[in-house]
């Protein structure tokens, strides 16, 4: 029981909150000590408060999960945990992240409080109303980046990431929409209810327009990041985003392998060589050239 409660928690899904972290990042704090135990702090505990909200979808979801092909294996579907276990540590993992979440930061408790009430909105509500359903995943994603803004005190952490956060957001919660639209097919509607809303021509106008946006959006930070005044050397690095994002497209689109970003993140070699040589980059030009 107590495995079939690890997964169910979603440990591989923890990536997601990775976000939480690029306040540190882009205010060149990565390298002091307080800080970074601070965000970390903050890290592990949004970690096991999303892990709670897994646990809260998997409920309200039972009945739709044991239809599809892949979910209908999930420990709550299949009968492996309990939904009065799954409940007890529901409770448990929200008591520990609110009160330790209180201590490191007031602000911290109250920005988990909000994603988790907009989260318990979405399973039960928000995420049968299409386009509002990828909207809420992306606002859930700048909650993350509040909540790493709430522990350390930035000089300049640029607003333009915000917007980034969002778009980047939108980009994978819509391509994730047609993948599993694609690869469901007919029976999509029965095993996620949003997807009757949708349509592939439609889905593919959406991406292509927050594509172009994310990219945009991303380049003018570049050149205008505070953190890099007068070089603009921060542009070196939109060669990765671009690549990231073109892979992305070519995963969900050639090899339908889109519906868990985070699977593909995990699995695809390109996308991590991507992601690995954008985070150097982005380390070399703010800890050693800049200073």
């Amino acid at each position: 029981m107590f495995r079939a409660l690890l997964k169910a928690m979603r440990l591989r899904q923890w990536i997601k909150n990775g976000v939480l972290l690029a306040p540190l990042l882009f205010d060149t704090q990565a390298t002091r000590i307080l800080p970074l135990l601070r965000s970390l702090a903050a890290f592990g505990l949004f970690c096991l408060l999303s892990s709670a909200v897994y646990l809260v979808n998997d409920i309200f979801d039972i009945d739709a999960d044991r239809q599809h092909p892949q979910k209908k294996n999930r420990p709550i579907a299949s009968g492996k945990l309990p939904i009065s276990v799954a409940i007890i540590a529901v409770i448990i993992l929200l008591i520990i992240c609110l009160v330790l979440g209180y201590l490191l930061s007031p602000w911290l408790a109250l920005i988990e409080v909000t994603y988790f009430l907009l989260m318990l909105a979405y399973s039960r509500w928000l995420k049968h109303m299409p386009l509002i359903d990828v909207l809420v995943i992306a606002g859930g994603f700048v909650l993350r980046v509040l909540a790493g803004l709430s522990v350390i005190t930035v000089k300049y952490f640029s607003p333009w990431l915000f917007v980034v956060t969002t778009l980047l957001a939108l980009f994978l919660g819509f391509g994730k929409r047609r993948s599993e639209l694609a690869v469901l097919t007919k029976e999509a509607n029965a095993q996620r209810r949003v997807l009757d809303g949708y349509t592939i021509p439609l889905l593919d106008q959406i991406i292509t327009v927050v594509t172009t946006a994310t990219i945009l959006t991303y380049s003018l930070y570049t050149f205008s990041a505070e953190i890099t005044p007068g070089t603009h050397t921060m542009m070196l690095t939109i060669p990765f985003v671009l690549y990231g994002i073109l892979r992305y497209l070519w995963l969900i689109q050639v090899k339908h392998a889109g519906g868990a970003p985070d699977e593909a993140l995990m699995t695809d070699r390109p996308m991590q060589a991507a992601v690995l040589l954008w985070c150097m980059a982005v380390f070399i030009i703010l800890y050693v050239i800049q200073y």
